[in-house]
């Protein structure tokens, strides 16, 4: 029997795995980088133990140091969680050879699946060796790894051997491994995928389908279970490649085999991850399993019955990062001051209230997961929940869940991996209550002074306040003081206090809770930013400045720009790695490059100067 679990992980999949741990009653243990020392999951283990440094390279991926950790700390197993080295056969094999237990496949099973060139000759499939303008548009793909990283989508046979060297170079830094394939790329397909379990005594599970097709930079976004839409001929025939799989490498524990499903119905396998997935409580939801403990029982050797749990009503999960979808995805740092759901609604997470989101590591803040009788109850109730949910803090993309979850497209089941190509301007595009700033105005002045005091018999001058919305644009409030209370064109001021506002327009009443963190006001789900009312009039960058959008690292400069080079608009000019993703930084427009301030391995700040780009 296991009685002390190390997760090799961090974050909501340890946090998540210690749930579990604890309600089996295993004692856990956490490891930690430095920048993780106070971090959720460090402080929910039953003991911790320090990995020096802060970067990925030197922490998580060091397998050395994790088994040390584990056997200090008197662990006789490890879960290696999703990401860094859960699907690493060499860490699997040091951590048995230490004479502890792996909850996870056999190091030979995550061997022939750990490459996707291998796994796909395993399963039959061969990659593109002459990429002809036949074959276009293609996908580049690392043979390690996943989560989108080291993946271009190639639509010029022109821009072939830029897209293999940059996703060659960003594989080797999330993977160290900079091997690259090519393969056919299928517009309009859907990703999905068959969680198995299989146990050491022959038993394989398929625990039904998820649809993955929602995703930004090959990364999903949403996901549910079962994957809508699918005839009982090609689930039947998902089952039977995903179990084929599966015993293709003597297979144990939990693993996925995923697909893209194209518009005609024909199912193109893609890989086998041989671990955990994100989005695994879906399926969880759905067969009433926890898939963790069903884990720790196949690693300690018991048999799982003959046939799986019968499944029940639909699931959907969205992931709440902390980033910016109207600028690039970047991700965003800072104080995640409360995140806080309504009930029944899964919560997974590995910050609480006060934590801060640095940058070294994913930008993922939660998974939220709602579970119902049909697939319209469950995306209603989870839509509903992150509407009404308090996610205080940095930037995130809470809006783009909700209007996806909303979209006609996603309602009516009619998604593909394109949806937010197709779709995100519209999904991004600022729509903030037209009554917010005045609902933060208000309660910023009833803070302040309750509007008390003495008042004069003359009218008294208007208050102005000034709020960042969404997006960027700025707008001014003002309002007056009477003696009856504060009163705004159009609107009857109904209530004022410093976090309640209630307002009333057309006959309408309409409540809004105010949250002030300094500058930082949310009312309701809008996010504002209070700004001066006399706003400093000196620019403080030169016209075609390109500056840092986010925190991150200079990985590399476009091969040999100087300064005076003339440059095209569109050109990429440097790549920053910020959160375990790339961000291409090109110039804004056609004109000469008068200023180049990165350089590679330089760490930046948000609104560090980069570049300046003049036009003509």
């Amino acid at each position: 029997m296991i009685s002390t679990v190390l997760v090799a992980n961090r974050g909501e999949i340890a946090c998540r795995v210690f749930r579990t741990c604890r309600a089996q009653g295993v004692r856990t243990v956490a490891v930690h980088s430095d920048a993780d020392a106070t971090a959720l999951h460090t402080r929910l283990a039953d003991a911790a133990v320090r990995l020096p440094g802060s970067a990925s390279a030197d922490t998580y991926l060091r397998g050395d140091l994790i088994v040390k950790a584990a056997l200090a700390a008197g662990a006789d197993a490890v879960h290696p969680g999703y990401g860094f080295l859960s699907e690493n056969a060499a860490f699997a094999r040091s951590v048995t050879d230490a004479g502890l237990t792996w909850i996870g496949p056999p190091p030979e099973a995550i061997e022939a699946m750990a490459s996707k060139t291998r796994a796909k000759k395993l399963m039959g499939v061969e990659p593109l060796h002459e990429v002809t303008e036949a074959d276009l548009p293609v996908l580049v793909k690392a043979a390690a790894g996943g989560g989108g990283r080291g993946m271009r989508i190639v639509r010029r046979l022109a821009d072939l051997d830029a897209e293999l060297a940059a996703a060659r170079a960003e594989a080797a830094s999330a993977f160290g491994d900079g091997e690259v394939f090519v393969e056919p790329y299928i517009e309009h397909g859907r990703h999905v995928e068959v969680q198995i379990l299989a146990d050491t005594h022959g038993t394989v599970w398929t625990l039904g389908t998820r649809d993955c097709s929602l995703q930004r930079r090959h990364q999903k976004v949403v996901e549910e279970a079962p994957a809508p839409g699918l005839t009982d001929a090609l689930t039947r025939e998902l089952y039977e490649r995903s179990v084929r799989a599966a015993r293709a490498v003597d297979y144990t524990g939990a693993g996925t085999v995923e697909f893209l499903v194209a518009p005609d119905g024909t199912a193109h396998f893609l890989e086998m991850n041989t671990r955990l997935q994100v989005e695994h409580p879906v399926t969880e939801a759905v067969f009433g399993v926890d898939l963790v403990a069903l884990q720790l029982r196949v690693a300690e050797g018991h048999p799982l019955g003959p046939t799986p749990p019968d499944p029940h009503g639909h699931a959907v999960e969205v992931r709440l990062y902390a980033e910016d979808p109207a600028a690039g995805w970047a991700p965003q740092t800072g104080r995640l001051h409360r995140l806080a759901v309504p009930d029944g609604i899964r919560l997974d997470t590995g910050y609480t209230d006060g934590d801060d989101i640095g940058v070294h590591y994913d930008p993922m803040l939660a998974k939220l997961v709602a579970h119902a009788p049909t697939r319209a109850e469950a995306v209603r109730r989870l839509a509903g929940a992150l509407e009404r949910a308090a996610v205080h803090g940095p930037v995130t993309n809470r809006d783009l869940l909700l209007r996806s979850l909303r979209h006609e497209e996603f309602t009516s089941a009619r998604v593909d991996t394109g949806f937010y190509d197709r779709h995100l301007p519209a999904l991004t595009t600022p729509a903030p209550d037209p009554l917010a700033p005045l609902a933060a105005a208000l309660a910023d002045a009833a803070g302040r002074s309750r509007f008390g005091g003495a008042w004069r018999n003359v009218p008294s001058g208007p208050q102005v306040k000034r709020y960042a919305l969404p997006g960027g644009e700025e707008t001014e409030v003002r309002y007056h003081h009477t003696r009856t209370g504060p009163r705004a064109d159009g609107v009857h001021v109904v209530h004022t206090a410093p976090g309640l506002v209630v307002l009333e327009t057309g006959g309408v009443r309409r409540r809004y809770e105010v949250t002030s963190y300094g500058d930082e006001i949310h009312v309701g789900a809008t996010r504002l930013t209070a700004l001066p009312r006399f706003p400093d009039p000196a620019p403080r960058h030169a016209p075609g400045s390109l500056l840092a959008p986010m925190p991150g690292t200079v990985v590399r400069v476009a091969e040999g720009l100087t300064e005076g080079a003339r440059v095209e608009a569109g050109q990429p000019l440097l790549w920053l790695e910020a959160m375990k993703m790339e961000h291409r930084v090109t110039a804004p427009v056609t004109g000469v490059l008068t200023a180049l301030r990165a350089v590679p391995g330089q760490q930046v700040t948000p609104g560090s100067l980069l570049a300046v780009v003049q036009a003509p």
